[in-house]
């Protein structure tokens, strides 16, 4: 499928890997990573702290626009422990050299750059397994954090329609490989 479409990023194209925390995209990313050598920039990476899902779209387009037209594109990074944006990321042209980028994470399919996505993955597993994971992962004490998270995640993906744009769909809760 992805062979089959042009490019969008210049010479290169475009994986969103899009889906609720906690469903298994940053390991999807990472296995279609190494399987082509592709960069990944994940969406924590872009969110302003734990209400910048409402930012998203305007990190995006800092990367993925100029990309399109064949410049470097940059966000800027978030600093989850000192709570603030930290350092601009540049990705230039030349570091897609594999022809790809992977951008994983909540908010990677948006509406806003549909035009841009070469494929849209959609990466699914049931709201108290993503929970759990998110837990286990950034530990008990953001419980309530969490919880606001995925009403933020919900509400994203359905004024995006994220599940039903996408091209493929995963099921989170298999393992890999």
């Amino acid at each position: 499928m992805l062979e089959d479409r042009a490019p969008t990023l210049g010479a290169a194209r475009l994986v969103c890997v899009d889906g609720p925390g906690g469903s298994g995209k940053t390991t999807l990313a990472r296995a279609l990573a190494a399987a082509t050598g592709a960069p990944v920039v994940h969406m924590d990476d872009l969110y302003d702290g734990w209400t910048g899902l409402a930012h998203v779209d305007a990190q995006l387009a800092t990367l993925l626009v100029p990309l399109a037209e064949g410049r470097p594109g940059h966000y800027r990074r978030y600093d989850w422990h000192a709570g603030a944006l930290a350092e601009t990321v540049t990705v230039a042209p030349d570091d897609l050299t594999t022809g790809l980028l992977v951008v994983e994470g909540v908010g990677s399919g948006s509406a806003t750059h549909t035009d841009l996505a070469t494929v849209l993955v959609w990466v699914e597993a049931p709201r108290g397994v993503r929970l759990r994971r998110g837990i286990e992962r950034d530990g008990g004490h953001l419980r309530e954090q969490w919880l606001a998270w995925q009403d933020a995640e919900d509400a994203h993906h359905a004024r995006h329609r994220t599940r039903e744009r996408a091209d493929v769909l995963v099921d989170g809760t298999r393992p890999a490989g």
